[in-house]
């Protein structure tokens, strides 16, 4: 098989490098092993919420470059504002809804009920402008009865130490009892199936209706709309006060719905994705792959003029760990990493993991190198870049974007 493109890796830095470049006329492939840390988005795309000594930093644009000598940021120069608009567009016209700013970080509501700093929010949730914007509210925190991955007691601990007033509330459907039978069908992806019928939506809004006099606002765990937006803007519409839909433990809806709109939009434009593949070697000649090979199509080949390695971090085996070593598994790339494994962690869980930064070395062009050999037509975007601590400066998701379109208009650019 034969493509402009390959890509290996189907989140959010694989999709977003796809669509780029099968808008421009190259024919792409994704070839991805399962879920994407979509599944599990907390509702939010960081782009930079913080340096590496701990400056917070509330204008991403003007703190971009202070970032490391080897942050993937760096590589951008002049071009990260533009990428941070590019990135925010290409969301909107796979019909993701996003709310924000690359020059100035607003908050959102965390599933624990805690503030967070980012860049752009799903429609469904609600951005804050600061921090104080939870003083004074009257919260009613509803949850689904039974539902378990949605802490009320938490959520509303957490409010009222930022100045709210909350009483708990559950609202009880009988078209939900048959989940209810069994603990681990009471999911948000299996809630939002039921809710997705509007009958079963008018009934749970008329419930909420019962329950919402004497508050200003309502929050609820984000369990509606698997397939569009539609049933959340129905009960926002629905309701006279404020509804905030606040993120639940994976998996998460408004995620799940945002990875299908990529990859619908990806394969709209012509793209070829094959999920729950894996690729596990290439052929080179000089600084050139050739071709690579997959599980589940053996000795047949994946032949392209360029190839974009887009597999993620540690979570999805973009990266391996050893014993005295990381390791990139698929192409044998140079990784940045520490010698001694005692330097890799802290051993207090909260602090800055030094084994966060550690990647695939790359040139200015994100061309990945081997044995020192830049490789002329093998890129990387994403998590598996190295010179970024994600968690520490809150930057995944702006990195995953913002590389893969500087990616894609390398490729295009020739």
């Amino acid at each position: 098989m034969k493509f402009d493109t390959l890509i290996i890796g189907g989140g959010l830095a694989g999709l977003t490098c796809g669509i780029r470049l099968q808008k421009n006329g190259v024919r792409c492939a994704i070839i991805s092993t399962g879920q994407s840390a979509l599944h599990f988005s907390s509702g939010s795309f960081d782009l930079l919420n913080g340096l590496s000594d701990g400056t917070k930093v509330d204008n991403p644009v003007a703190a971009a470059g202070k970032v490391g000598s080897n942050h993937p940021y760096t590589k951008l120069g002049e071009h990260f504002a533009y990428y941070a608009r590019e990135a925010k567009q290409q969301l909107l016209e796979c019909g993701i809804e996003v709310n924000g700013d690359a020059k100035h970080n607003h908050f959102r509501i965390t599933p624990m009920g805690t503030l967070k700093p980012t860049w752009l929010t799903f429609s469904d949730f609600t951005p804050l402008p600061s921090a104080d914007d939870m003083a004074g509210r009257k919260i009613l925190v509803a949850n689904i009865a039974g539902f378990l991955d949605f802490n009320t007691k938490f959520v509303a601990d957490s409010f009222e130490k930022q100045g709210a007033e909350c009483r708990i509330a559950s609202i009880n459907l009988p078209e939900l009892e048959r989940l209810r039978i069994s603990p681990t069908e009471m999911r948000s992806t299996n809630i939002a199936r039921v809710l997705e019928n509007e009958k079963v939506l008018e009934a749970l809004i008329a419930e909420l209706a019962g329950h919402t006099a004497g508050f200003d606002t309502v929050a609820l765990p984000a369990v509606f709309g698997l397939s569009s937006a539609t049933p959340a803007k129905k009960l926002k519409e629905a309701l006279d006060i404020p509804v905030w839909l606040i993120p639940t433990m994976p998996p998460s809806v408004p995620g799940i719905r945002a990875q299908q709109q990529l990859r619908r939009s990806f394969e709209e434009l012509g793209g070829v994705y094959m999920l729950g593949d894996t690729v596990v070697k290439a052929d080179f000649q000089g600084n050139r792959v050739q071709a690579v090979y997959s599980v589940n199509h053996g000795d047949i080949s994946f032949v392209a003029e360029n190839f974009v390695l887009a597999s993620g971090s540690y979570f999805s085996n973009g990266l391996v760990a050893r014993s005295n070593s990381v390791i990139e598994p698929v192409f044998g790339c140079d990784v940045d990493f520490t010698p001694g494994r005692d330097s890799w962690y802290d051993k207090s869980f909260f602090n800055k993991q030094n084994y966060m930064t550690f990647g695939v070395a790359t040139d200015e062009k994100l061309r990945a190198s081997i044995g020192g050999d830049t490789q002329q037509n093998l890129f990387a975007a994403g998590s598996v870049l190295s010179g970024s601590n994600t968690i520490h400066e809150g930057c995944g998701a702006g990195i995953s974007m913002l590389t893969a379109l500087y990616v894609a208009d390398n490729l295009i650019k020739g």
